[in-house]
């Protein structure tokens, strides 16, 4: 059987699985259930486009990691077969233990449990069932290799995974300022000490990209509905979770209903919980909702209605934090017109805050090699002073509650 496939993808064009292992990986039912989760989780209902899944996201990722590969080796970086096909299968499996709705799901169906961890535990699995053929990209995976670019071109603040999901998603946003020319920025790509640098000529493209990825978060990650869905989304979830516990039996799938039963934490991810997850996708969680809309509990059901027909609460979203006064004002006009016990008022009025970090010069600094063999972190060697300014963390606070209040 032929298992060197090209697939078309709309972002990059043809893109080629590299060898036999690859295609088997990317075959395996743990892989394929990534074509049942959104990359986006609700944005489309911001953004009616946005409904490409972490599937595409992971092939994308290893097609810039090929790029990258070969970028570094056609400049005398040596990497042996063995290397490349490591960070080719790390990329690749990078997000696989991500759930449905991932941020949702892991702030109440499996909280503390972050996808990192179960796409690790992932991997694992896969390298048993595959005779240990993906302990070196595990290893890297971990940061635990002695090459230390190879962990950065994984997990940095200019990895594949950035490249890949800013462009991706922009394009199927619509969402223009965050288009990328990932092209160009992997073109200017080197190694130094063991280290990731972008050389000189590579330095207007990085900043677009750190201002692509402030732009990004504001109008897409961070958008004031996309936030409110995914905190109505929580909230269903928490509701559902609370009910199961007390003993009412919810409409769900079998494996939708073992985690809404179970708490769960990292250190008892056994291989059969695993298994489990690996059965949830998008359609368990939507097609429950659905059910609960006509659920006896009133609480269930009207956000689970808000969620399926796009009825949210009214948000705002402001640059200051809302006082102590604001709050209390809010809540006893809620409370006058709609009967809620206290535990019961947070699922209809809920404040918090959001954060924009474009760059962080405190981690993995993203660092500009020049020709006279400086180098230099981007804040410091860019002439846009707005650089500096985005490295500084942008936070915004929202409130949320029913419209009718």
């Amino acid at each position: 059987m032929n298992k060197l496939k090209i697939l078309n993808d709309p972002i990059y064009g043809f893109i080629t699985i590299p060898n036999a292992l690859i295609y088997d990986l990317i075959e395996h039912p743990y892989f394929q259930r990534l074509r049942r989760i959104s990359q986006m989780g609700l944005s489309y209902l911001v953004y009616p486009g946005a409904h490409h899944t972490r599937f595409h996201h992971a092939i994308g990722s290893m097609h810039l990691m090929q790029k990258a590969v070969d970028v570094l080796k056609f400049k005398g970086i040596e990497i042996s077969n063995e290397e490349a096909n490591a960070l080719y299968i790390a990329i690749l499996l990078h997000d696989i233990g991500h759930g449905p709705f991932s941020h949702a799901l892991e702030q109440s169906i499996v909280k503390g449990v972050h996808h990192e961890d179960i796409s690790l535990k992932f991997m694992e699995a896969l390298n048993e069932e595959f005779n240990g053929q993906l302990s070196l990209a595990i290893t890297i995976f971990k940061a635990e290799y002695h090459r230390k670019f190879f962990y950065q071109l994984i997990s940095s603040q200019l990895d594949m995974d950035r490249l890949d999901y800013l462009k991706r998603d922009s394009f199927y946003t619509g969402v223009a300022e965050g288009n990328i020319n990932s092209e160009r920025l992997l073109v200017m790509l080197n190694v130094v000490n063991d280290e990731l640098v972008v050389e000189e000529k590579g330095i207007y493209s990085v900043e677009k990209f750190i201002v692509a990825r402030r732009l990004m978060y504001w109008q897409v990650y961070l958008h004031k509905t996309g936030l409110v869905a995914e905190k109505v989304l929580e909230r269903v979830l928490k509701r559902a979770k609370e009910l199961v516990l007390q003993g009412v039996d919810l409409p769900a799938s079998k494996a939708f209903k073992y985690f809404l039963k179970n708490q769960t934490a990292t250190a008892q991810f056994s291989v059969e919980k695993l298994k489990t997850f690996a059965k949830l996708d998008d359609y368990d969680v939507l097609s429950a909702i659905k059910d609960w809309i006509s659920n006896e509990d009133e609480l269930l059901s009207k956000l689970s209605e808000s969620l399926i027909n796009r009825r949210f609460p009214k948000v705002i979203l402001q640059r200051d934090p809302f006082s102590e006064t604001e709050i209390t004002a809010a809540c006893e006009k809620i409370t006058s017109k709609i009967k809620l016990s206290e535990t019961q008022l947070d699922y209809v009025f809920f404040t918090g805050k959001v954060k924009n970090q474009a760059y962080d010069t405190t981690k993995d600094n993203i660092k500009i090699l020049f020709k006279n063999g400086d180098i230099k972190d981007i804040s410091e060697a860019s002439d846009q002073l707005n650089i500096q300014a985005l490295a500084s963390p942008v936070y915004k606070y929202y409130m949320c509650y029913p419209k009718n209040r």
